[in-house]
């Protein structure tokens, strides 16, 4: 169907623009919608690994954890434990950002567990 140029000027270019618009965020929505929102993706979708990473290695993370753990590190990282869900991982870390008074921002919260998820867990 052919539709003459005409017809996308004027006040109806605008209807035309805002329905595309509408029908790209309903798109948007909808891929958003495909991931659970306690996913390890829609939860660590904005995370900055490599300040995750530099955090870590700044605070001294596995130090801590050894530590505690008496031993290696990861010996705290217990995927089958206490830890079972993304969104757990992200409040054992908050756990330990307050505890410790760390002062790491949300994001940084966020940027952590997300390496955490990455090297230990694999939550999906």
């Amino acid at each position: 169907m052919d539709i003459p140029h005409a017809a996308f000027s004027g006040p109806g270019r605008a209807a035309v623009a805002a329905l595309l618009c509408a029908g790209l965020l309903a798109a948007g929505a909808l891929a958003a919608a495909a991931e659970p929102a306690g996913s390890a993706a829609a939860l660590f979708r904005e995370a900055d690994l490599a300040q995750g990473e530099k955090l870590i290695r700044e605070h001294k993370c596995d130090e801590c954890h050894a530590r505690k753990a008496g031993g290696d590190a990861s010996a705290l990282y217990r995927p089958r434990g206490r830890v079972n869900t993304p969104s757990a991982l992200r409040g054992m870390v908050e756990q330990c950002n307050l505890e410790l008074n760390l002062t790491l921002f949300p994001d940084e919260v966020t940027s952590v567990s997300a390496v955490l998820n990455r090297d230990h867990y694999r939550f999906k």
